[in-house]
């Protein structure tokens, strides 16, 4: 046989073999459309026909994956009797478990669970399905969550916690389940935010009186030295201000640069926090590290009101 020849079959090979992986890749993706859709007979089908029920798209979401977004019981079944792998990850880092938790079907958790689904795998940014869940306010999948052995004290890249996702976007509930479930209410991120600190920042009032409730430290401190208090001064909240006091915050902490909650009212352009903060015995004597008083601080910002104020006491 002639070289010209063994070339010609060789690239007849060839193109052959490119045809069949292109209508490989084109029935795999039929596949996971069809997952996507709920479409069981064509996923069967084409399952028999040989399709790989693993294959990934160029984002790494499987067919599996895709069924469960669309919230499609029992194509999420049928793939995992035919050997979809259930803990594989997209290129994010995302599971089966995490797309479920994220879009909230608890139906499918279950099931994924009941099959072995891995509760700690985590995204690329470090979540994992409990922090999904608690994020999305999902209190009956945290406690699915909890009852399968998820963390409460895992932390993302930055230290978070699920109780801190669930504080950040108000979800009183979830707060409450976590920490019956173990959840650490002193933990910190990377600010040494804990979540007390994290629902102030937030507005988060109903979180705030809860994590109180629940024995969250009111004077905790922030890497910066902050209070909580401060976080709520800051925001200029009255109300906050005033869960807080009343849950027992000291007015006179002193935070970064030696300022008090008094001195951060002024700064902030809160001054007509002032009347409330000396009701709950805010002192106006004390200084901040450059020998400065509330009061100095009002005069020099033109704050007369809270200037007056603060030097009746």
């Amino acid at each position: 046989m002639s070289n010209k020849t063994n070339l010609a079959l060789a690239f007849l090979t060839l193109c052959l073999s490119l045809g069949t992986a292109q209508a490989g890749d084109d029935k795999a993706s039929q596949m996971r459309l069809a997952a996507q859709a709920g479409d069981t007979d064509t996923v069967e089908r084409l399952l028999d026909e040989g399709v790989d029920v693993n294959a990934p798209n160029s984002y790494g979401k499987t067919a599996l994956m895709m069924a469960v977004e669309g919230d499609h019981l029992n194509a999420v079944a049928l793939l995992m009797i035919r050997g979809a792998d259930i803990n594989a990850h997209d290129s994010s880092g995302l599971s089966a478990l995490t797309f479920a938790a994220e879009n909230g079907h608890i139906g499918i958790t279950a099931l994924l669970l009941e099959r072995g689904a891995n509760v700690h795998d985590r995204t690329r940014a470090g979540w994992d399905s409990l922090m999904i869940a608690s994020r999305y306010g999902i209190t009956d999948m945290v406690e699915q969550l909890l009852f399968r052995h998820a963390n409460p004290r895992a932390s993302d890249k930055h230290l978070r916690t699920a109780l801190m996702q669930a504080a950040e976007m108000g979800h009183v509930p979830v707060v409450e389940v976590l920490v019956k479930g173990g959840a650490e209410i002193e933990a910190r991120d990377d600010n040494g935010a804990t979540a007390l600190h994290i629902a102030v920042d937030k507005g988060q009032l109903a979180v705030v009186k809860a994590l109180l409730a629940l024995g969250a430290d009111v004077n905790a401190k922030d890497t910066g030295s902050d209070t909580v208090l401060m976080y709520a001064v800051a925001r200029g909240d009255a109300k906050l201000v005033g869960a807080l006091l009343e849950g027992g915050a000291d007015p006179n902490l002193p935070g970064s640069g030696a300022s008090t909650a008094l001195m951060e009212a002024i700064k902030t352009g809160h001054g007509s926090l002032v009347p409330l903060l000396l009701k709950h015995k805010a002192d106006p004597s004390l200084k901040d590290a450059q020998g400065r008083t509330a009061a100095d601080i009002a005069r020099k910002r033109g704050d007369d009101r809270a200037a007056a104020a603060l030097e009746k006491r």
